[in-house]
């Protein structure tokens, strides 16, 4: 898998977490916890696209 295929993955990834959080979020019986949790591993995701990219940015 080339760096841009990953990179393509892990942002598919953070759009799935991100319509997830809103629709916990939405919901007026929302569970803290796993709103918490979809949190969490949302910003692990863009840690991870972020660093992953920063090699990119030095060479531009």
């Amino acid at each position: 898998m080339t760096l841009q295929n990953h990179l393509a993955e892990l942002e598919r990834k953070h759009d799935t977490l991100e319509r997830e959080l809103h629709a916990a979020t939405t919901c007026p019986s929302a569970d803290d916890a796993k709103v918490a949790e979809l949190k969490r591993k949302k910003l692990q995701l863009k840690d991870e696209i972020t660093r992953l990219r920063q090699p990119e940015a030095s060479v531009h």
